[in-house]
């Protein structure tokens, strides 16, 4: 028997097609500042409050920042552990103390840990135009 996986779209409707895996990104975008390109790959995180913002697994234990084009669609806030494709554009930035503190709060985070930020970081971001997300 065969089962049909489920997909819901947010943003501009996309396709799976010429998707890398998220894993293959840092190696991608290594002599790039940014590059457009489709992505698969595990939900870690999604913002609390809204669902404006989401983090996918990048592999070696790191992290991927994903937010939406023009802060103009939100995902489920129920996805984490569910694989998606996204379409737009990866960049490397800087997140500063402030704004790391502020995502830590929206992925509600203890007071403790979010009162360990006190340097800015270097991270892996991605500002997608439109996400599938599997059904899994």
């Amino acid at each position: 028997m065969c089962t049909v996986q489920a997909q819901q779209y947010f943003g501009e409707e996309i396709t799976e097609e010429n998707a890398i895996t998220a894993t293959e990104l840092p190696e991608t975008l290594a002599d790039e500042e940014s590059v457009e390109t489709k992505v698969r790959g595990e939900v870690t995180g999604v913002c609390q409050a809204k669902g404006c913002w989401m983090t996918v697994n990048v592999g070696n234990n790191q992290e991927m920042m994903v937010r939406f084009k023009d802060y103009g669609f939100f995902v489920p806030k129920d996805i984490t552990g569910q694989t998606v494709v996204i379409a737009g554009e990866a960049l490397v930035e800087t997140v500063s103390v402030e704004d790391q503190r502020h995502l830590a709060e929206d992925a509600g985070k203890p007071e403790e840990e979010i009162n360990q930020i006190t340097q800015p970081k270097t991270q892996l971001s991605f500002v997608a135009d439109g996400v599938i997300v599997n059904e899994e």
